[in-house]
């Protein structure tokens, strides 16, 4: 990993940063662009900061995969009608329908 603090942030060049836009990113929050440290740089550089406000966008949707939300459960009554059924299939299953095999 790098030390940034040896890293001058006012002198970077674009390829500078993207060379270090990985462990900006595995360093920090996830959130490049509230980095003090970078508001001078991606002021003054729009296409890095652009890439920067495309790169956040993809990792939170990406971490919004994992977050479990309530929708994603089913309710009780979803639970309910599948252990009703499961009770009425094992009851019923004398009752199926004999194959004919010709």
């Amino acid at each position: 990993m790098t030390e940034f603090k040896s890293l001058d942030f006012d002198a970077m060049t674009p390829a500078d940063f993207e060379t270090y836009l990985p462990e900006f990113f595995a360093n920090g929050d996830g959130h490049v662009s509230t980095d003090p440290r970078l508001q001078t740089f991606l002021k003054n550089n729009p296409d890095c900061a652009a890439l920067v406000r495309d790169l956040e966008a993809i990792a939170d949707q990406a971490r919004s995969l994992f977050e479990p939300t309530e929708d994603q459960d089913p309710s009780d009554a979803v639970w309910s009608n599948i252990q009703n059924k499961l009770k009425q299939g094992a009851a019923g299953k004398d009752d199926l329908p004999i194959r004919n095999t010709v």
